[in-house]
């Protein structure tokens, strides 16, 4: 399985799996691994459409490639994709560099699948950002005992603030969980495109997702 891989300057720090938006690797999900290079940690991005195609990189700021996008997104194998989001976030654990810590960090689709993988695999930390689709898998909530932050845009199309507030319900008891609603941002409002960004929403966010991470997994901890 192909995969970016952002080490920090020091050459050893906890790992992440960061995994990709319906878009692919994009740019802009290598700038996001280089910027948590660059706080200390390893982060490797599977290529999760890998076995659809090799280096599968849409475009995020055309109707096009969004509708591209969908498409990978209907004929991605679902579990098989957790299983391999799995496999990297051992493949990272076992890596000396990490000191066998590794969490697991995702966006829209991504975000879903983090979910997934901190309910099968036991990582040390999931950040999932607007992960739609993960209100209808709550039966799963009870096996994610690592730190959990969710951030979700109350004007987000593809998963209403209802479905945002039973996530938020289903970890109320979790004390390691956290869950951020951002006024008016929509879907993937982290992505810089203009078909998605919302500035202020993605200002507040990532300080909030660095001060979690480096509470829960500290990168010189």
């Amino acid at each position: 399985m192909p995969a970016y891989l952002a080490m920090p300057a020091s050459g050893r720090g906890p790992g992440i799996v960061l995994l990709q938006e319906i878009f692919g690797i994009t740019d802009y999900l290598k700038r996001r691994a280089r910027d948590l290079a660059d706080l200390g940690y390893v982060v490797l991005v599977p290529d999760l459409y890998w076995r659809m195609g090799s280096g599968v990189t849409l475009e995020e700021d055309t109707q096009e490639g969004l509708q591209q996008a969908f498409g990978y997104l209907q004929r991605l194998d679902e579990p098989q994709a957790v299983d391999d989001a799995a496999a990297a976030l051992e493949h990272l654990r076992s890596m000396p560099e990490t000191g066998g810590k590794a969490g697991v960090f995702g966006f829209c689709m991504g975000g879903r699948l983090a979910y997934k993988v901190g309910a099968l695999a036991d990582p040390d930390v999931v950040v999932s950002y607007y992960g739609s689709g993960i209100a209808s898998e709550l039966q799963d909530a009870s096996n994610v005992d690592c730190p959990i932050v969710f951030h979700f845009g109350e004007a987000d199309p593809y998963l209403p603030v209802a479905e945002a507030e039973q996530i938020r319900d289903a970890f109320s008891g979790h004390a390691g969980a956290e869950v951020h609603m951002h006024a008016d941002a929509g879907h993937a409002f982290d992505n810089p495109s203009p078909m998605f960004h919302h500035g202020e929403a993605s200002r507040e966010a990532w300080p909030q997702t660095v001060a979690f991470l480096e509470r829960v997994l500290p990168p010189n901890g």
